[in-house]
Parts: structure tokens; C-alpha cells; sequence
């Protein structure tokens, strides 16, 4: 009776630590597949990013690589869909960019946002204490 216990307990976890997380991992992927539109911003499999131009048939995309380049690809070809970089957001609502600090004789950025390291010691010196 216990071993039946441990048994269906043991199945229990299994399914709760790695069936179900797959599953839904395959369901978020066959959504974001299904939701392509032209005019997104995708990465393949294979490295490639590219902008969908036009959606063929039911299983093939248009996509353009480089300017006048484009390539038929499969859309399960597709690893992900590429979000708008919202670092550059960022920068822009604060009114700085990363161009806009100045590096002081020694070395050091001079900006509101970094960290001084004058004074400090080499990371390598710290573990040897």
C-alpha cells in the first residue's frame, strides 16, 4: 500500500515539475506562431532576424532579411518574435544616451548614472583577503 502511495506520488511530481511546464511552453510557442503578422520583427531557428512582409498560404512566411532580400521560410521556422528594444526607450524619455558621457583624463565616465571606481581595488586583490 505505501509503495503504491510513493508510486503515484512520484508520478504526481513528475507531472507537476516537467510535463506540464513543457506543455506549456508548447502552447505559448504554437500562439506566438499563429499571431505573426506582417510587419513583425522575427528571429528563425537558424539566427536569422527579419521583418514579415507578407504570410503565404497557411504555413509559410515572407520575410525580408536585408533591403530588398526576402526568403520563404516555413513558420515553425520562427524562434520568437523580436519586441521593440526598450533600453533606447529609456534613454530617450530621460533625455540622455549613452554617447553623452564624458570620460575624464583617468579614465573614468564621468555620468549621473555610473559608478566610480576610483580608489577601488582590482576584483582579483578581493578574494585573496
Amino acid at each position: 500500500m505505501a509503495t503504491l502511495i510513493l508510486l503515484a506520488a512520484m508520478f504526481v511530481l513528475l507531472w507537476v515539475l516537467l510535463i506540464r511546464p513543457q506543455r506549456q511552453r508548447q502552447l505559448k510557442q504554437q500562439q506566438l506562431l499563429t499571431s505573426i503578422e506582417p510587419g513583425d520583427e522575427v528571429l528563425t531557428v537558424g539566427g536569422l532576424y527579419g521583418i514579415v512582409r507578407d504570410v503565404d498560404e497557411e504555413d509559410d512566411l515572407i520575410v525580408e532579411i536585408a533591403d530588398g532580400i526576402q526568403v520563404r521560410i516555413a513558420r515553425r521556422a520562427v524562434g520568437g518574435v523580436v519586441k521593440p528594444e526598450e533600453e533606447d526607450e529609456e534613454a530617450d524619455e530621460l533625455g540622455e544616451s549613452s554617447e553623452e558621457a564624458e570620460v575624464r583624463e583617468d579614465g573614468v565616465v564621468d555620468s549621473e548614472d555610473s559608478v566610480s571606481t576610483e580608489g577601488a581595488e582590482h576584483p582579483a586583490a578581493l578574494d585573496r583577503r
